[in-house]
């Protein structure tokens, strides 16, 4: 049985690296889906890593995702906080979700407080950097250890 997981993005994550180096760091999101893809390997995952601008492609990637996924692990950066579609999306899927933030979310302006997301997700990560995603790839890993 495949053990797939998707690791999504969601907008102007693609400039990691470039955009706000002070906020987000100099990793790449090259960097990132390495680290995901070291961390997948230890647990055996199948892994689709993408990363999107457009909130539809989001959307239409997690319900592609539950037909074949065991797990799921979310940066919707600014969708965060505006898209109750994505939420709406997630609501359909059965299998752990964990939302993941490279900058502390709660440190930073009021609007970025608010989380669509975490209203569905099975744990929150922020302010960890990128290695926010291989903790959470590591907790999915233990629970679906569980099952």
């Amino acid at each position: 049985m495949s053990r797939l997981v998707y690791v999504l993005n969601g907008p102007n994550l693609n400039l990691l690296g470039k955009r706000q180096p002070n906020i987000y760091g100099s990793d790449t999101l090259e960097d990132v889906e390495a680290g995901c893809r070291s961390v997948a390997a230890e647990y055996g995952f199948d892994l689709r890593f993408q990363q999107s601008n457009a909130e539809f492609q989001l959307i239409d990637w997690i319900h592609e995702a539950r037909e074949t996924a065991v797990g799921m692990v979310i940066n919707p950066a600014a969708f965060t906080h505006t898209s109750v579609a994505i939420l709406d999306a997630l609501t359909t899927c059965e299998f752990p979700v964990f939302e993941v933030h490279i900058s502390n979310v709660h440190k930073r302006e009021a609007f970025r407080h608010h989380s669509y997301v975490s209203l569905r997700a099975d744990g929150v990560i922020a302010g960890f950097g990128i290695e926010g995603y291989a903790l959470a790839l590591r907790r999915l890993g233990t629970l679906l250890a569980a099952t």
